[in-house]
């Protein structure tokens, strides 16, 4: 079926995207993976290009596009290549950005926002602590008023960008007798004197993200690093989770349809028995139904695009997105794999790869349970 979201400007730009990828990034996967990092290299040029500015008005350097379209064809195109590549890109560009252009002060702004779109200063966003996963408002990350400074304690893990991100948007505790009311939101910058960082974590899959723990002893900063109202860190990121959620339902939709789509040519290309591994009728169906799958989600996924556009999208329908398209991705990977047969277990093979990288998809951004959780409760249960 035919897609209907996108027009000229749009198409015009995801050649830009894909031109970009086949010069500055393709070549040099392998060396990503071996890194377990993007080279600052990639940020820059991805800046010049205005990849990474989507967000970010024209008069902090940025593309100022206004329409979350763009953001969803550069999530396709980059999560096409490999599944890192879009989490990076997206923890940075479409997730963490958002924060400073809305929540900022003018200073703020202008101090932190021609970096971001240039590639200059790269950003992560800390929320996941290493005892609390999906329940942001039990975490621990304190941050004390001392005189006309706060004083910041505790931990941060599974970061995305955060082995190589300059500034780090953190959600701490200023009041612990609040509950979520007490969360306020810190930019950390990666030179503050107590900031630290552990070992590039070692992952099943997404070997090009550089994945780290990060550490906050007795770091200090006054208030002009806070991000938002005080108190305002837990309704800040229950506001922007939709559009993470979303952004993670496009990736999962086109980094499994660019692998399926390589699978359909390899079963039309491997010979087994006299005759291509496709023809056989249970592989066949079985293509039928995969590539249904996708199409079916990747329409819900366009209007729930549409959606988030027009300022629409609700948090229960992000969660279905995200849930959904998770679980498609993984049955639909795990299908291409055994459709490769022994070649599909061996890494040097794309879909190997794909298969390890999609699973912490049904875990990150919330896990897929506490997604069912919402949509629960929004049938009234």
């Amino acid at each position: 079926m035919k897609r209907s979201i996108y027009d000229e400007d749009h198409e015009s730009f995801r050649a830009s995207v894909r031109a970009f990828l086949e010069r500055s990034v393709i070549p040099d996967v392998e060396q990503h993976a071996a890194d377990k990092a993007l080279p600052r290299e990639f940020w820059l040029e991805a800046g010049k290009q205005g990849f990474l500015g989507l967000e970010i008005p024209e008069e902090y350097g940025g593309a100022g596009a206004g329409d979350y379209r763009f953001n969803a064809v550069a999530a396709e195109e980059f999560s096409k290549v490999n599944a890192a590549l879009g989490s990076c890109w997206g923890i940075h560009a479409d997730i963490t950005a958002p924060y400073l252009v809305e929540l900022g002060t003018e200073e703020q702004k202008q101090r932190w926002l021609p970096g971001v779109a240039a590639g200059e200063i790269l950003l992560a966003i800390g929320m996941t602590e290493p005892s609390g996963g999906s329940d942001l408002a039990a975490l621990k990350t304190t941050a004390v008023r001392d005189g006309d400074q706060w004083v910041i304690n505790g931990s941060k893990t599974f970061i995305t960008n955060g082995y190589s991100a300059d500034l780090v948007l953190t959600a701490v505790r200023t009041d612990p007798e609040k509950g979520a009311r007490g969360i306020t939101l810190f930019a950390i910058p990666a030179d503050a004197p107590g900031f630290s960082r552990g070992r590039k974590l070692d992952k099943v899959g997404q070997d090009e993200s550089d994945t780290a723990e990060l550490f906050f002893e007795n770091v200090r900063l006054g208030d002009d690093h806070v991000v938002g109202e005080l108190g305002g860190g837990f309704i800040a990121m229950m506001q922007k989770l939709p559009q993470e959620r979303l952004g993670c339902a496009i990736s999962n939709v086109h980094h499994a349809k660019q692998i399926l789509i390589e699978t359909l040519q390899y079963t039309k290309d491997r010979k087994a028995f006299g005759q291509s591994i496709g023809q056989f009728q249970h592989n066949k169906f079985l293509l039928a139904e995969m590539f249904t799958s996708i199409e079916v989600t990747e329409a819900f996924v366009d209007q729930c695009v549409l959606a988030h556009d027009q300022g629409e999208l609700t948090p229960v329908d992000a969660a279905k997105a995200k849930w959904w398209s998770s679980q498609v991705q993984n049955d639909v990977l795990d299908h291409c794999v055994q459709l490769h047969g022994g070649y599909g277990f061996m890494n040097e093979y794309r879909v190997a790869r794909a298969w390890r990288d999609a699973r912490v998809s049904k875990i990150w951004a919330g896990s897929n349970e506490i997604m069912k959780e919402l949509i629960g409760r929004d049938l009234g249960l």
